[in-house]
């Protein structure tokens, strides 16, 4: 039989290749591969939310000495030790440590979970909860990964708003109206990306006793965990877990700048143990068995880089930020098409809503990000094609103030250009 006639078995997954389509790094990467290569000025980075670049975000002496004497003690050079034996519970129960600083109840090594990042926390949070015709309710606007990988799990996907008017609160009313007998959970991601956002106490409650009402759990993403700079300070949802079970889901690799090493957590903050009756914490054991394991260097260097660091690191970085997001919110005031419904008061980003009519060339938000790199070298994300809102903007303030206040001023005299003349 000839070669081209030859049927072959075997064909592509095809939900890989639906999932792919929605992938905030193929969008940064498409932006980038349309800057202008003539023009001399520095590429001004503000779309993705990565300041491990710039220098006055270096991590800690303290992180880095932590992963030096793991190294140099060669105990990290083999296999991570399966899961509940006594090394591994050891940095098992010093993120649990850390977690219970804001907790009116102690968690134990058993209720922790050490994944590669928090993307590896998602994936095995979803994977433990899903089921034939499983719904699972997120926020819109939210981290695109959820939705990539929720269908990738086969879980539907139900989307309630963010109320752009109130802090991007969860618009309760829709979570109850979505919820139905076959909905499992719902994501509540706080400090927020993309939105800047950070809830009070009583809201938190108020999705915990909404949450408990539907019969379904939290996955909380505190990735952004103690990212704040404003008002309100952070309330991890795990406070609420006497009211409602809550997977927490965090990672090193924001709060120490550190997104490459690779070292997260799945948390399970659930004192009344509903999670164990309901076979949630043996579907999660079963999934971190079959998945890879952060590299085992970096989980030896954990107990230092948690307790080692000191309050005047953070301290400064909140600093940083606050400077930054208090640029980027009064420059885009004074550019006529943008419109920031609140100013960011924690994670690296802040939501704005861009008015296309004003603008005589452009037609909705993609357009206009892609004009901006190819004509200004600034890189920022359209959030209708990344967060599924039409016609609004994602910046991140997370670089050097220099670089907000250039992005700015480039983004200012990009709307003079192209502006509707009157």
């Amino acid at each position: 039989m000839e070669n081209g006639s030859r049927q072959w078995r075997f064909q592509g997954n095809k939900r890989l290749s639906l999932t792919s389509a929605i992938s905030l790094r193929g969008i940064v990467e498409m932006l980038m591969g349309n800057l202008s290569t003539d023009d001399p000025r520095p590429t001004i980075p503000l779309g993705n939310g990565d300041p491990s670049q710039f220098p006055c975000f270096k991590t800690p002496t303290t992180a880095e000495e932590a992963i030096v004497d793991a190294l140099h003690s060669a105990k990290y050079n083999g296999y991570a030790p399966t899961s509940g034996v006594p090394s591994a519970r050891r940095f098992n129960r010093a993120i649990a440590n850390y977690l219970n600083r804001d907790l009116p109840y102690k968690l134990s090594a058993d209720d922790v979970h050490l994944t590669s990042g928090c993307l590896q926390a998602i994936e095995v949070a979803l994977a433990a909860i899903t089921q034939p015709g499983a719904s699972i309710l997120l926020p819109r606007p939210a981290f695109t990964f959820y939705e990539s990988r929720a269908a990738y799990e086969n879980l539907q996907v139900r989307q309630f708003d963010l109320l752009p008017d109130k802090g991007w609160e969860v618009d309760i009313d829709a979570v109850e109206a979505l919820a139905d007998e076959n909905t499992v959970a719902m994501v509540v991601i706080n400090p927020g990306n993309p939105c800047g956002s950070v809830y009070s106490y009583d809201h938190l409650e108020l999705v915990a006793e909404t949450a408990r009402k539907l019969g379904i759990l939290v996955i909380a993403d505190e990735v952004y965990s103690h990212i704040t700079f404003g008002s309100t300070p952070f309330v991890p949802m795990g406070v609420f877990g006497s009211i409602v079970p809550v997977l927490s889901l965090g990672s090193i690799s924001k709060r120490w700048v550190v997104p490459g090493w690779r070292l997260g957590w799945l948390a399970t903050t659930d004192p009344n143990g509903i999670l164990q009756k309901s076979g949630i914490v043996e579907s999660i054991t079963g999934c971190c068995n079959i998945t890879s394991d952060p590299a085992t260097f970096i989980q030896g260097a954990v107990p230092q880089i948690l307790e080692n660091t000191k309050d005047e690191f953070f301290s400064k970085l909140m600093g940083t930020l606050k400077e930054a997001a208090q640029k980027c919110f009064d420059g885009i005031k004074e550019v006529p098409c943008l419109t920031c419904p609140s100013k960011p008061e924690g994670s690296m980003f802040v939501l704005v809503k861009l008015n296309a009519s004003v603008l005589e060339d452009i037609s909705d938000d993609l357009e206009f990000c892609m004009k901006l790199a190819k004509e200004e070298k600034v890189v920022i994300i359209p959030a209708g094609t990344a967060f599924g809102m039409k016609n609004w903007l994602r910046i991140t303030f997370a670089c050097e103030i220099w670089a907000v206040e250039e992005g700015i001023r480039r983004i200012k005299a990009f709307y003079q250009r192209h502006a509707k003349k009157q």
